[in-house]
């Protein structure tokens, strides 16, 4: 259980450092983002072993990383293309 749990955070970390140096213009801060990715993969990791039960480590690794994954999009912050006001706005 604990190298499951230890397995999930440097999953999250990991994900995190590739959300953060692929889209670091639409992230916020690097704490909050590899803060959020570790929660989000630890959250993931304990969803997951609680539905599946022992034994089934790969699986709650996937649903560390989804989990994860999932969280982090939640910090992305829009483009500034698509953010056109009307005129009567």
């Amino acid at each position: 259980m604990i190298l499951e749990a230890l397995g999930s955070a440097v999953l999250g970390l990991v994900l995190a450092w590739a959300a953060f140096h692929r889209l670091s213009h639409r992230l916020p801060a690097p704490t909050m983002v590899f803060a959020t990715g570790v929660a989000g993969a630890l959250f993931g990791d304990f969803v997951a072993h609680s539905a599946l039960g022992p034994g089934n480590e790969l699986l709650s690794l996937l649903g560390a990383a989804v989990v994860s994954a999932a969280s982090l999009s939640l910090l992305l912050r829009p483009t500034g293309r698509g953010l056109r006001r009307s005129a009567t706005a």
